[in-house]
């Protein structure tokens, strides 16, 4: 091939110039008032010698020595025509002539040739950043088309490759460093999460929680059960605003000490002022949403109050969606807020959804059409709640690349028939009149357990469990005053409520006292035993035996 023929131009090279000047030197006559003389043109004298114009060069000897890689193929299969110095210094003489798969086989390997038969075709220029060539080292290509210069025809591709081996490497080292940060950050988040959640007696409860894809830092999403003794069960979710390893600490410390306040046994309002005040004193910078609900089976109702969380979606045993949307406070960490609880039926045969915006935010969609997706979701959701929460991460279009971190906390109150029904039951008794009631709830006492068939020693601890705490109502506690029995598949529970909000505390009882000793008692003989103030005014106070299996 006769080399000269061609018009070989680097990237960025391939406009000439407009207008050319002669080579003679203007005269001063020739000269304008304030013209200024062509930049082509020289001036000789006998201290300068002529300085070349571009187009002089000889188009070899320049790129012999450009330090990149020049390679130039022509023709359909394109044959090797030529390649540098820097070329054959990084991958060894090139016999020309032959065709490129077998000439060049490095750009086979990296998957060149079809770029090439693109850039031929088309006749526009292509670039394919940081591939990594036989040897380790990488490069970027430019393939650029070229023609021949006195239009005999035919066509080829100018390769011009680019050393960007130490580019890619650091790339690479960010990347890698970028991963160990994330991974920290989601083995932290992991392990801030409840490893096995607590199964309550009467709900059945799953979730899940997804990290943000790998090019996504992971955040602050997390959620917990908490059994609060009496049958009485806390669900919380929430999500820390922000993303990364800090994201994930406040989490942390915020769901520690939700377990914390709920062994108070407040209101989820009285929950929420006091993680808003802490959620301050972490970091004031951070804020967080948060859902904090309490499930009581004897009530068949879910109590909660959020703070600028997404509402709870609740389907009924008929299939119908329910948005709990009221009432709704500020984020935590805001401060000045007085949080007020809301209240949703949860009765046998419900099922309850809380969520993050992982779930149900989209760039290119409202939040409500989300939420409303969701719920069209849920209402032909049915099984289990790992069934039922698998089938809305699902429906919501949630994948391992997703952009934002996604937990699911799914419920569910079941509707037990048959056989079932006998582990489960309830009965009350309205505690009328003075100290005569006291053997009168005892005999009721009695009574129910016998029909539940409870073993004697069992029998006889829950009567002695009833007889104190209707005794320390009756002595510290006002009308109107009630005694329950419940019994699960796990469980006895007793509790007598009344109208005193005093809640009662163990002590250690002198000799010579004559009262003190109730509820030692009761907290001796009984698997766990606690208390609580009611919505309404008064207390709650119960005691729970364990059942063998």
């Amino acid at each position: 091939m006769n080399f000269t023929r061609w018009s070989a131009r680097l990237p960025g090279t391939q406009r000439r110039a407009a207008a050319r000047t002669d080579d003679v030197v203007p005269t001063p006559d020739r000269l304008g008032e304030g013209s200024v003389p062509a930049a082509r043109a020289e001036r000789l004298t006998d201290e300068a010698l002529p300085v070349p114009a571009v187009d002089e060069l000889p188009v070899r000897e320049v790129l012999d020595r450009v330090p990149a890689l020049v390679a130039l193929v022509h023709g359909p299969d394109h044959r090797l025509a030529y390649v540098n110095d820097a070329y054959v210094a990084a991958f060894g003489l090139r016999p020309p002539g032959e065709p490129a798969r077998e000439a060049l086989p490095e750009l086979d390997e990296i998957g060149l040739l079809p770029l090439l038969d693109q850039v031929l075709r088309s006749g526009k220029p292509r670039t394919v950043k940081s591939r990594k060539a036989p040897g380790g080292r990488s490069y970027t290509f430019t393939c650029t088309p070229v023609t021949e210069g006195d239009g005999g025809g035919g066509g080829g591709v100018l390769v011009f490759a680019t050393d960007v081996t130490d580019h890619a490497e650091a790339a690479e080292r960010l990347r890698a460093s970028e991963r160990r940060q994330r991974e920290t950050a989601v083995t932290l988040q992991r392990s801030l999460l409840p490893q096995e959640l607590e199964e309550p007696d009467d709900l059945r409860i799953a979730a899940t929680y997804q990290p943000g894809g790998t090019e996504a830092a992971v955040g602050g999403d997390w959620y917990d059960v908490i059994t609060l003794g009496g049958g009485r069960t806390a669900l919380v979710i929430g999500d820390v605003m922000g993303r990364g390893v800090r994201a994930a600490a406040v989490m942390g410390q915020l769901r520690t000490a939700v377990r914390a306040y709920a062994r108070l046994d407040l209101p989820p309002h009285e929950i929420l002022q006091l993680l808003d005040g802490l959620a301050m004193e972490i970091d004031a910078n951070q804020i967080a949403t948060c859902v904090y609900a309490i499930h009581d089976p004897n009530e068949g109702r879910l109590v909660y109050a959020s703070a600028g969380h997404l509402p709870i979606l609740v389907r009924d045993e008929s299939g119908v969606v329910l948005r709990a949307d009221e009432p709704t406070g500020p984020p935590l960490g805001t401060g000045g807020w007085m949080h007020t609880s809301g209240s949703i039926a949860l009765g046998p045969g419900s099922t309850a959804v809380l969520y993050t915006d992982g779930l149900v935010e989209r760039r290119d969609e409202d939040l409500d059409e989300g939420i409303a997706a969701l719920e069209r979701a849920l209402s032909g959701a049915t099984g289990t709640p790992q069934v039922v929460c698998d089938r809305l991460v699902r429906s919501a279009g949630v994948t391992a690349d997703h952009d934002d971190d996604v937990a699911v906390l799914v419920l569910q109150h079941p509707a037990h028939t048959g056989p079932d029904s006998e582990l489960f039951r309830i009965a009350a008794l309205e505690l009328l009149g003075g100290v005569e009631a006291a053997p009168r709830a005892r005999a009721f006492a009695s009574g129910v357990l016998t029909s539940w068939r409870f073993p004697v020693d069992l029998h006889d601890l829950g009567v002695l469990a009833v007889s104190e705490l209707v005794a320390n109502s009756l002595q510290h506690g006002t009308p109107p005053m009630r005694l329950r029995l419940r019994r699960t598949d796990r469980r006895l529970i007793v509790e007598v409520t009344d109208g005193d909000d005093h809640l009662p505390r163990r002590r250690r009882a002198e000799p010579g006292d004559e009262s003190g000793r109730g509820i030692a008692i009761v907290a001796t003989i009984a698997s766990n035993w606690g208390s609580r103030r009611t919505p309404g005014g008064g207390k709650a106070v119960w005691c729970e035996f364990a059942l063998s299996k």
